[in-house]
């Protein structure tokens, strides 16, 4: 209340000593600059001399407001309880590759030691997707359905980040994800700090020399379209300089984040937020990488990613073959593997730094991808399975009690915000969707949904521990639905089974509509 009391008083004496037609408010602001614009042809002809020019310079009385929507208040009731926090999402990790989620194929050891001194999360579903709904998912506590739209952060949105700097903790942000810092996407607000290792996919991080890279070089020439041409071509322009491991993004963002807790492990508690977009496509990871799973590639740097037609892009005519799909999964599966390698070496400085006993440490991702399924390769809405809604979550706690537990409730997305922040002692903020997943582990409660619910696009799910049903809400594209699977009977939901049981699809298609709270089109059998 000091500070804007005081606050108060300089306004009024600031305005108190100037002119009111020289005071620009936020209401006139923009109309004033525009005219300003405008009527610069004028200004160098005008024989005002230079003080009277300085006399109309306008005088700035206040932020711009872009909305008129209030944020919800953040209350401080609560205090840290001393418990820092590291969360680690890696952007289109499959659970299913990922030995602690029962993988024997995929090589994982950093990630798999991680799980065994940690709370593992056996059935944690995605709810908005693809990238940014389901940051904005995570980075708010509040849900993005039924549309999940790809938008920036909202202005009147509270923060995970916002709501810990009110609360004295310290917060950083490291991100290759280069989606967050598009203009005005502002998923950097609330962090002390924010570092952007740049570069990943199409950012436009470097702009020549254009004529230098042919995608045509590291592909079949059976996958090649424009689209792809341009999206590596910019790919390879970003990675032009790159000539050790060390300069791979992964790496990149785990050693910003080595750096920062070096720099920051005595301002405790800290919130560290890295979200690294790999093992996202393009599928490029080391050769020593590549090797673990393939002696010998089709070239010797195969690149796949966005732009490759599969099914879901272009019906049926699609660039990808059968003989296609082997190589394409040990692209995946090295790509994964070195991110495991990336995040085991910043597990390492966390041991180093001292910071195991008191410091949580989370990983998850944001969905999965398909690898060959039903002829889908990346993720594709029209086929909303597990391939690309079962998410891995581990949560590693101080208190080794829990460590190796495994959790089969069903929880979700929504269910992040509302859990890290009792973990680390704030229970004052409310206003989120989801629940306290850590309630599970403690044995407070014995579930927190019956059903979980996910939209992708034109796509939207239904998932409980016996059923997950998915069909499209809205037009009239199919896809591969309408899609009833048996978990009792087939968890890696690869059976339709809706003409077996009608009444199951039609009853959760029914809680599905009423949920999303649209009208969607009618069951077909």
């Amino acid at each position: 209340m000091s500070d804007k009391k005081d606050t108060s008083k300089k306004e009024k004496t600031f305005h108190a000593s100037h002119k009111d037609k020289n005071l620009i408010s936020r209401r006139n602001f923009i109309g004033g600059t525009i005219a300003g614009i405008g009527s610069i042809g004028l200004i160098g002809s005008s024989a005002k001399t230079s003080k009277e020019k300085k006399s109309e310079m306008p005088i700035w009385s206040g932020d711009l407001k872009t909305t008129t929507k209030q944020s919800p208040r953040i209350p401080m009731t609560s205090k840290p309880n001393g418990l820092n926090l590291i969360v680690i999402i890696a952007d289109t990790w499959r659970a299913d590759h990922l030995g602690c989620y029962g993988s024997t194929r995929i090589k994982t050891p950093y990630l798999d030691r991680l799980a065994k001194e940690s709370v593992l999360f056996e059935d944690a579903n995605a709810e908005g997707l693809p990238t940014i709904p389901c940051r904005t998912v995570y980075h708010t506590g509040k849900s993005v359905l039924p549309e999940s739209k790809w938008q920036p952060l909202p202005d009147d949105a509270v923060t995970f980040a916002e709501v810990l700097q009110k609360h004295g903790v310290t917060t950083g942000f490291i991100v290759d994800t280069y989606h967050h810092f598009k203009p005005g996407y502002n998923f950097h607000r609330g962090f002390d700090s924010w570092q952007w290792v740049r570069g990943q996919e199409t950012d436009r991080f470097k702009s020549g020399p254009k004529e230098k890279f042919d995608p045509k070089k590291h592909m079949p020439a059976h996958l090649w379209n424009e689209r792809y041409d341009n999206n590596m071509r910019q790919y390879m322009m970003n990675t032009q300089d790159r000539k050790s491991e060390e300069d791979y993004f992964s790496a990149g963002s785990c050693s910003a984040a080595v750096n920062w807790l070096e720099q920051n492990s005595s301002n405790k508690p800290f919130m560290l937020w890295i979200d690294m977009f790999d093992p996202h496509e393009p599928w490029d990871a080391p050769q020593r990488f590549q090797k673990m799973y393939r002696d010998e590639y089709p070239y010797e740097r195969y690149l796949f990613g966005y732009g490759v037609r599969n099914k879901h892009n272009y019906g049926d005519n699609q660039d990808i073959r059968p003989d296609d799909l082997p190589v394409i999964k040990d692209l995946y599966a090295a790509e994964v593997t070195f991110s495991d390698y990336c995040i085991g070496r910043l597990l390492k400085k966390v041991e180093e730094l001292g910071l195991k006993d008191d410091t949580i440490i989370v990983f998850s991702t944001d969905h999965g991808t398909h690898l060959g399924e039903q002829e889908y390769v990346q993720k594709s809405p029209p086929l909303l399975n597990a391939c690309v809604t079962h998410i891995p979550l581990t949560i590693k706690h101080p208190d080794k009690n829990f460590a190796g537990k495994r959790v089969d409730a069903l929880v979700g997305a929504l269910d992040f915000m509302p859990t890290f922040l009792p973990l680390l002692g704030i229970n004052d903020y409310k206003n989120m969707d989801g629940q306290n997943m850590w309630k599970l582990v403690t044995g407070q409660v014995p579930s927190i949904h019956d059903n979980v619910y996910t939209v992708f696009q034109k796509f939207g799910a239904i998932h409980n521990l016996d059923w997950h049903y998915f069909q499209y809400i809205r037009g009239n594209e199919a896809g591969e639905g309408p899609c009833l699977y048996n978990l009792k009977t087939d968890k890696k939901q690869t059976k339709n089974v809706i003409k077996e049981f009608p009444k199951v699809a039609k009853d959760l298609r029914s809680k599905l509509q009423n949920h999303l709270g649209i009208k969607i089109p009618s069951l077909k059998i």
